[in-house]
């Protein structure tokens, strides 16, 4: 088999010498002669690496003598769909009809690397429809929104396979957030919301567990997702840190007992205010602040009280809510710094959804829940990679003090 590959021909095709040679000499260069040079190029890198293919399947070299009764017997042409616009090449074929090319393989109109490309596309947010349209525009060629699909498709069978696929013994921290979709339930378009659970690896790595669309919350639901995830490996969670999802706490507490829940103060502070009229609202947001952003959680009661002293009467909502959610608003306080700014919201996950979000909203509504966990899946792959390469800030300070919070969970991990 030979060892071809098209990001080795990108790097190689255009040869500089040669290009400044054709400026100095005078001659005009366009984007497009580039272009139809490279094509060229690639018809003819493609045309030879799939000679060399045939080579290596017969065992002798063209015009070598051979044992073998099998024999070269011409070629079919073939129009490649790629990124860089239409492309016709020759491929060779032998007389046993035996052979197959690996790099151009039969039936195969899209060259590998534009299916990437429409892939990228599709996880950037760009519909079907937008994608042939792009492709007829900047290539020059046309797929059917069938073909499309069917690529897209293909995806699902590696999203369903990464869902299940085996997870860490422990996760020191987990994030739990939804982002709600517009998607057409019964002919009629709904907002469901997505689930996404990411969670910090021993190392400080982020990771985004699962995706999970469209059940509501309940106790009942939560507690199948844990068992879920406690299925997948997961015996053990530090922190969970989370949006006030309905039930979930206490699904927490039968799967996982010793975990700790920290409940995300930008969405207590956002339904805090959800029925403040906005004459005060500038003035309430800087009264809360005073309550989480406390040295220590007997400041955060005694500023609670002042709160409520000059507020309380206005509106009474707020202090019952702080009230019936304090344990899990104040988990932060017992923590050093560095923990507190980590856990005391969901950020980190709220960041990967607002990217998220920016894509979605330029598809309107998802036709199904597959597309849009489809979507949801490439989307959160994509921001994956950029994670590989860099931890949690300050997660040399964090670990250390996670292993002295949680000695009777971590000695099993440290050893």
């Amino acid at each position: 088999l030979v060892n071809f590959s098209l990001k080795d021909l990108q790097m190689n095709i255009l040869n500089k010498e040669e290009l400044r040679r054709q400026i100095r000499e005078g001659k005009e260069i366009s984007l497009d002669g580039i272009l139809d040079e490279f094509k060229s190029l690639l018809r003819e890198s493609l045309q030879t690496a799939s000679e060399e293919e045939l080579t290596s399947h017969l065992g002798y070299e063209k015009h070598q003598e051979s044992e073998n009764p099998n024999y070269r017997n011409g070629h079919n042409k073939k129009s490649l769909k790629t990124k860089y616009g239409q492309v016709d090449v020759l491929i060779p074929r032998d007389r046993d009809g035996t052979f197959e090319p690996k790099l151009v393989p039969k039936r195969e109109r899209i060259l590998k690397g534009s299916e990437e490309l429409i892939l990228s596309l599709y996880a950037k947010g760009m519909s079907v429809s937008d994608i042939s349209s792009h492709l007829d525009d900047l290539y020059g060629y046309q797929l059917s929104e069938q073909t499309i699909s069917n690529i897209t498709e293909s995806i699902m069978d590696k999203a369903k396979e990464w869902q299940s696929r085996p997870l860490a013994s422990i996760y020191p921290i987990i994030f739990m957030d939804a982002t709600v979709l517009k998607i057409r339930v019964d002919r009629v378009v709904k907002n469901i919301a997505a689930y996404i659970m990411l969670g910090i690896t021993l190392d400080g790595k982020k990771e985004i567990l699962g995706i999970w669309i469209g059940e509501n919350e309940t106790s009942k639901y939560w507690l199948t997702l844990l068992n879920e995830l406690k299925n997948r490996g997961v015996d053990d969670v530090l922190i969970f840190a989370i949006d006030g999802l309905n039930g979930f706490n206490q699904a927490i507490q039968a799967v996982y007992p010793k975990a700790e829940i920290q409940r995300c103060i930008v969405h207590q502070i956002r339904s805090s205010l959800k029925f403040v009229s906005w004459k005060d609202r500038k003035a309430v947001s800087k009264d809360l602040k005073t309550i989480y952003s406390a040295k220590t959680e007997e400041d955060a009661q005694l500023a609670l009280t002042e709160f409520n002293d000059i507020w309380g009467q206005k509106y009474p909502h707020i202090l019952q809510s702080w009230l019936n959610n304090w344990n899990e608003l104040a988990t932060f306080f017992k923590y050093p710094k560095s923990i507190q700014t980590l856990i005391y919201t969901t950020n980190p996950i709220e960041s990967l959804n607002s990217n998220i979000k920016r894509k979605t909203n330029s598809k309107g509504s998802f036709p199904t829940m597959d597309s849009a966990f489809k979507m949801l899946y490439m989307s959160t792959q994509e921001i994956q990679q950029k994670w590989e390469r860099s931890s949690i800030r300050n997660w040399s300070e964090i670990y250390p003090q996670l292993c002295i919070f949680f000695s009777e969970i971590m000695e099993k991990y440290t050893k």
